[in-house]
């Protein structure tokens, strides 16, 4: 090759250890490369070398890009992330000479180039300006599934990869969230990736694996790891939930009540969602259902939305036999929904020792007053206007104590087809205590395919809009509106923008004179 011409740069993936699975293509690329390049530590070992060593030749130009350091702790005036810039800028640069003048250069990557690899900082830095060619190598990901022999995701499952650096909490959400995981760098992460396995309850399904295809390969269950043995060079599996312990085999399921929110997936906490995938069936009304991704192995049991006690006794006799329940809920699964149901029927024998858990959610309130500004800012009341349970005159006597004492109110069940006077009643009720000028948020279906969010006054307020979809949120003394600019209204991406009127309630309260 001519001096006036670049050489080519390959990110060669070696795969997990064993050179047996090195692909043909990443042994013709270090066959054919003028330099071999290799990251190591500072002890000049470097395990890329010893995978590929059979194909590294004595005429090779051998360029070992040696860390300056190996653990966080540095007198750099740029901290760790400074020093290790500095690095990867020289490294790159020795490289650039070989490629400047004419020379093929491989970087050996253990697993694959771009897949936590030290390769990527070189390649970030000379694929822009040199012909590149990456090889894609075998991860540590498959590598652990299949000395696991375990599947790692099936069907519509989905597979996160994270590393063990990650905050406890942050850890523990997305383990929670997931079907499959793969913990990666573990090594001095291990106590805090248990602690969020633990926390997320997956640590029971977890799976250890220690230098897979490598010299000292080890694997078993996480939790009867020892945390001083661990090694970097490790990760922390959760393999598929499908087929895995028969419900009957378990001493006893739970019971997780689970609040969607008002409009299901994008609505979801990281624990509910986790709790849906992992549960064995799902209970709840149809309409709540349907918002729940289905699964294989899934049971399924919905039923019409005035059957709650008999849908809780339902849900805990599964529970008895063995199999994960969860009975989802719209909204919050405490505020007028399902939670209070089941924790009835659970005390009381035969259920008594049936474990219930109930995982929050954004209540249709919280979700109104976000779309609609901040009409929530200061103390507000939530009350149900459906009589099926409670009679009128308690909720006109709650209304008339709330209006009296000056809160915004949240009020749920609005009407329906069989309950159509209750608004119309509420409004003169509360035009007694408001100014007809009092700001109301009207939200109908919020998060769903017919949102509609509305500011009015309580003067122009339309009983015959509102419907069981609808939400009211009545303003105080204090909750202002205003319409913010003149421009198109932000309504299609939930912008609380130009040309839309919003509302809020001021967090400070005037003084009493």
């Amino acid at each position: 090759m001519s001096g006036n011409m670049s050489g080519k740069l390959y990110g060669v993936g070696l795969g997990p250890g064993d050179p047996n699975l090195m692909t043909v293509a990443a042994v013709r690329a270090i066959e054919s490369a003028d330099v071999v390049a290799y990251h190591s530590a500072r002890h000049g070992r470097s395990i890329a070398r010893s995978i590929a060593g059979a194909h590294i030749r004595e005429d090779h130009i051998e360029e070992r890009l040696m860390y300056p350091l190996t653990v966080e702790t540095t007198d750099h005036p740029g901290g760790y992330r400074g020093a290790l810039d500095d690095f990867y800028e020289e490294a790159a640069a020795r490289l650039a000479k070989h490629l400047d003048a004419g020379r093929t250069v491989a970087v050996l990557a253990e697993g694959d180039p771009l897949f936590y690899g030290s390769y990527q900082h070189m390649h970030k830095r000379l694929a822009h300006r040199y012909d590149t060619e990456v090889i894609p190598g075998v991860t540590s990901v498959s590598a652990a599934a299949a000395r696991l022999g375990k599947p790692l995701c099936e069907a519509e499952e989905v597979l996160t990869i994270i590393p063990g650096t990650l905050p406890e909490d942050e850890l523990t959400a997305r383990l929670a969230a997931t079907d499959s995981a793969v913990v990666m760098k573990l090594g001095r992460t291990f106590p805090t990736v248990r602690r969020a396995l633990e926390r997320a309850g997956r640590l029971e399904d977890a799976r250890y694996v220690e230098r897979a295809f490598m010299a000292g390969e080890r694997t078993e269950p996480l939790a009867s790891v020892d945390a001083d043995s661990v090694p970097y060079f490790s990760v922390a599996v959760l393999p598929s939930r499908i087929d895995e312990v028969a419900p009957e085999e378990r001493p006893r399921g739970e019971v997780v009540v689970v609040g969607t929110g008002p409009a299901g997936a994008p609505w979801l906490t990281p624990e509910s969602r986790g709790a849906l995938t992992g549960a064995d069936d799902l209970v709840g009304y149809t309409t709540y259902l349907d918002r729940v991704p289905v699964r294989p192995g899934q049971r399924r049991h919905g039923s019409d939305n005035k059957v709650e006690s008999e849908r809780a006794e339902f849900a805990l006799d599964l529970a008895r036999r063995g199999r994960r329940v969860a009975v989802v809920s719209g909204g919050d699964p405490g505020v007028f929904a399902m939670a209070t149901a089941v924790l009835e029927v659970a005390s009381q024998p035969p259920y008594t020792d049936v474990p219930v858990r109930v995982l929050p959610g954004v209540t249709a309130a919280n979700a109104a007053a976000a779309k609609a500004g901040a009409p929530l800012g200061h103390d507000y009341a939530t009350i149900s206007l459906s009589d099926r349970l409670k009679p009128w005159d308690v909720i006109a006597g709650r209304l008339r104590a709330a209006a009296a004492a000056d809160l915004v109110l949240a009020l749920y069940n609005p009407g329906s087809r069989s309950r159509t006077h209750q608004v119309a009643a509420a409004r003169e009720l509360l035009l007694e205590h408001r100014s007809p000028t009092t700001p109301v948020v009207v939200a109908r279906d919020v998060g769903g395919p017919e949102e509609s969010v509305r500011v009015v006054t309580l003067g122009e307020l339309d009983p015959a809009e509102v419907d069981m979809r609808t939400l009211l949120l009545i303003g105080s003394s204090q909750t202002r509106m205003v319409t913010r600019g003149a421009g198109a209204s932000d309504e299609a991406d939930g912008t609380v923008g130009a040309g839309s009127t919003i509302a809020w309630t001021p967090r400070r309260y005037p003084e009493t004179p």
